[in-house]
């Protein structure tokens, strides 16, 4: 968030006594509020590749996406001369203007060079900071913020402005894109990237910022991510984030990420209806919040600092909702609860005079499962359809990002009948979940649900593989009339046949007619 604010003591006018006829009529100064930022170095897997390539393309993901870059069609002269320049390059001969042809070359040139600069920055903390050469006109035609801090009516005289609440590196970056219109992201330096574009106000910076994040989201860092898309009011991040923390809820609360959040994003999460978990981890998830909390705060982990730092998000917790035997076995036995809480709670459960309660008692609605089914038909011969460890595969893509929770699979065509299935999915060869699991079948002809541990995040426009290897009935129900396309909802899903299908099942027919999904 930034405020801006006339203060006419720190910006003088260039002239006394009158304006220059071609300055602006007014002039801001940003005065950023005091932001609680955390880096994305504490999100992801630092990059191991520190350089800021250049390879002409326009869109570049190298490096597990640790780096991406946006730009143009440019010359290898120019990549060479943006390359040296981010470690403050001067230029190397008098005739430099004849070797690039183009303005952007000549003008990429200028980028952290002291040829002509007429303005310095002091960028970052005390200690820390750096000193970065630019050039007024450059940086004032990429951002209304510089216009106006350069040739505005209050415009800045001073040759040295300091900039301590930006990082160097975020800084070399915004500039980068003003001089040469190259975006060049990492995973360490987005989040400040994100907060400087943010203050200078250079919209196609700061959405290359959230792209970035969006493609690099997943359930360990959604609830950190959640709280920067808060600080940095992006609704559409925001929205992305929670998609991800109530399909895959479970492996988010007990993330690291989880217990790096502030209390009022603790708070938001802990009253979110659609969480898609049980209460326990729910509340689990809060006392490993409140150790960390005490340890950042440099308190003591005793039972009184962690509810003094849980303050009303404890209430927030629906223990209730607990099954009794969930409640004896985890919350009663912590330190966190009162005696007469933990009584109360106990009566609630068994008395028929229940206590009043300070913990909310209605369920959360978590998420209800969709399902796409590819068949338009089903049915059942004396010699099909048969398991002896072979394995029913299938491919599919998908069009929009969902979470794959489970199958839905066919069961015996000869009464009831137990089976045993090993699900797996898989992405271009490697394993992304299996589960071992059992279901028992009715003899009808209907679809019964075998489940992953959790749901797995799906991308679009990927084909991923799903199979099942089956032991029970040897005849069961298998489809027929198959579908190479099917709608569900606002989600297409295509399908093609799997080579990894050893027992028949394809496109047209077979076995696994269903996907579930969160969506």
């Amino acid at each position: 968030m930034l405020l801006f604010k006339f203060i006419q003591e720190t910006l003088k006018k260039s002239k006394k006594g009158g304006k220059h006829p071609s300055k602006l009529p007014v002039c801001y100064e940003i005065v950023t509020l005091s932001l609680k930022k955390k880096m994305a170095a504490e999100l992801y897997p630092a990059s191991t590749n520190t350089n800021l390539p250049n390879n002409g393309t326009t869109v570049t993901a190298t490096n597990k996406k640790n780096i991406v870059q946006v730009t143009q069609n440019t010359t290898a002269a120019t990549t060479t001369t943006s390359q040296q320049n981010i470690n403050n390059n001067n230029v190397e001969t008098s005739n430099w203007q004849s070797s690039h042809p183009t303005l952007r070359e000549r003008n990429a040139l200028m980028f952290n060079n002291e040829l002509m600069a007429d303005v310095h920055f002091i960028v970052g903390p005390p200690g820390e900071s750096q000193k970065v050469p630019a050039h007024k006109y450059v940086l004032a035609v990429g951002s209304s913020v510089f216009c106006a801090m350069f040739y505005g009516d209050l415009a800045e005289g001073e040759s040295e402005i300091h900039i301590p609440d930006v990082e160097p590196a975020a800084f070399l970056i915004l500039l980068k894109y003003m001089y040469s219109d190259e975006i060049d992201l990492e995973a360490d330096t987005v989040l400040a990237t994100l907060y400087a574009a943010k203050k200078y106000i250079v919209p196609a910076l700061a959405k290359a910022c959230v792209n970035f994040l969006e493609t690099s989201l997943e359930a360990k860092n959604a609830c950190v991510l959640l709280s920067q898309s808060r600080l940095f009011e992006e609704p559409e991040l925001t929205q992305r984030c929670w998609e991800v923390i109530d399909a895959q809820a479970e492996l988010a609360l007990k993330s690291e990420g989880f217990c790096e959040i502030d209390l009022q994003t603790l708070e938001i999460i802990l009253t979110r209806e659609t969480l898609n978990t049980k209460e326990v981890v729910v509340f689990e998830a809060i006392l490993n919040w409140a150790v960390a909390e005490c340890k950042r705060q440099g308190l003591g982990v005793t039972t009184r600092n962690k509810r003094n730092v849980l303050g009303k998000a404890l209430y927030l917790v629906r223990i209730p909702t607990m099954t009794l035997e969930e409640f004896a076995d985890g919350a009663a036995q912590s330190d966190i609860l009162t005696l007469e809480e933990t009584h109360d709670i106990f009566l609630w459960y068994t008395a028929a005079n229940k206590p009043k309660l300070d913990f909310p008692q209605t369920q959360r609605l978590g998420l209800s499962p969709q399902r796409c089914h590819r068949f338009q038909s089903s049915a059942y011969r004396s010699n099909q359809w048969r398991y002896r460890g072979r394995c029913d595969s299938i491919q599919f893509a998908v069009d929009k990002r969902v979470f794959i929770a489970g199958l839905g699979l066919y069961g015996s065509s000869g009464g009831k009948a137990e089976y045993s299935a090993k699900i797996e999915l898989k992405r271009q060869g490697a394993t992304l979940a299996q589960n071992l699991t059992n279901f028992v079948s009715d003899g009808s002809s209907s679809t019964f649900s075998v489940w992953f541990e959790h749901p797995v995040q799906v991308e679009q426009d990927t084909f991923y593989t799903v199979s099942v290897v089956l032991d029970g009935n040897e005849l069961s129900y298998f489809g027929q009339e198959g579908m190479t396309e099917v709608q569900c909802g606002k989600v297409t899903f295509q399908f093609q046949c799997s080579s990894d299908s050893t027992n028949g099942t394809g496109v047209q027919g077979g076995q696994i007619p269903e996907l579930v999904f969160y969506a």
